[in-house]
């Protein structure tokens, strides 16, 4: 019943899709104006909303990127309880910036990381503060268009590809999928980490990339869990019965990830970039307490923490065993050397550009 009823949202889409479509146009002809500046600018963003795994594409930029350039990240900070231009600073938590960027600052504290719902005005604020900046990673900004980024690369989900969605409402795609020929390149993430020739093969078809770009595929690898409050407490044993506690657009990349290495796995959901209360402790309690086994963990992903540990003293006095589950992406095909040259000529390029100017 429910497939029949949301076939009556399709008319929406077409309208929210043509108002994209104009939009769009507006930009491509110059009759918006978007903004450039004389730095290297790489967005990182999807055509979705959400659950593609563009936070550990980003982390992987930056894992790349921050030992040759100074590297900040400029995110809108989604669901933060602040508005404006906000620097991470030592003191800021994910009320603050937001989950993802606080992530970011967590894991990276040795570069800027910002946040700013204008990121055409955001950008020269940055530079005002950290002018010795020279390579910005814009976060989720594929729909951003008053920002002319130096490089957009694209993430879509292997399960979900975008050549198989519609718009929203009635599929979950931003604007229409030739958006993606806005995209220098293409990763299709989340993709099962043995993926055969053939099926990629039968994906660049299905996809068919123009001339000018390029398309790679990735996997998400999963770490060691780590104890969110004490670097001391080992990891729970694989006879642990497990709760996977997360606020993520898909959870079930983790959950698969987890059955292979837990006999007992539950899963407790609650919204994307969800802000936990009391209650809601209260209720991961009691699910802990009714799960089977004698020894019991809670399992959450690196962004839930950052949310999670707001609640650090209520988690304490409940005396919570919660690790978190790093991810990383991976590229299949041996392609990763590929794509790092790819970016490194990128900011090599646009530096010397603008150098020359």
């Amino acid at each position: 019943m429910w497939r029949y009823l949301n076939y009556l949202l399709y008319p929406f889409s077409l309208l929210y899709g043509l108002v994209l479509w104009v939009r769009n146009r507006l930009y491509d002809n110059g009759m918006l104006t978007a903004v450039e500046f004389d730095l290297p600018v790489i967005a990182v963003g999807n055509l979705s909303v959400g659950g593609t795994g563009k936070t550990p594409h980003v982390e992987y930029l930056i894992r790349l990127l921050k030992d040759t350039y100074r590297t900040a990240t400029l995110s809108r900070g989604y669901n933060r309880r602040t508005r404006g231009f906000l620097l991470a600073k030592a003191d800021s938590t994910s009320a603050d910036i937001g989950d993802e960027p606080m992530q970011f600052h967590q894991k990276f504290p040795d570069i800027t990381v910002c946040v700013g719902e204008e990121r055409m005005l955001a950008v020269p604020q940055l530079l005002g503060d950290r002018p010795e900046t020279q390579v910005i990673l814009l976060d989720d900004a594929f729909q951003h268009r008053s920002i002319k980024p130096g490089m957009n690369l694209m993430v879509t989900d292997f399960s979900r590809l975008f050549t198989r969605d519609h718009v929203v409402p009635f599929g979950r795609l931003r604007e229409g999928r030739k958006g993606f020929h806005r995209a220098n390149a293409i990763i299709v993430s989340k993709c099962p980490p043995d993926l055969s020739e053939p099926r990629r093969a039968a994906i660049r078809q299905e996809i068919a990339p123009l001339p000018h770009q390029r398309l790679f595929f990735t996997t998400l690898r999963y770490g060691q869990p780590y104890d969110m409050l004490s670097a001391s407490v080992p990891p729970p044993p694989a006879s642990a019965s497990i709760l996977v506690v997360c606020g993520i657009a898909r959870p079930e990349p983790l959950v698969h990830h987890l059955l292979e290495h837990y006999a007992n796995v539950h899963l407790l959901s609650f919204p994307d970039h969800y802000y936990y209360t009391q209650k809601d402790l209260d209720k991961i309690k009691l699910e802990l307490d009714q799960m089977d086994g004698g020894i019991k963990h809670i399992l959450t992903t690196e962004k839930d923490a950052v949310r999670l540990h707001l609640l650090k003293e209520n988690i304490e006095a409940m005396q919570l065993p919660i690790a978190v589950v790093p991810v990383e992406v991976q590229f299949l095909f041996n392609e990763a050397d590929s794509f790092n040259s790819y970016i490194f000529d990128y900011v090599a390029e646009a530096m010397l550009a603008a150098e020359q100017e």
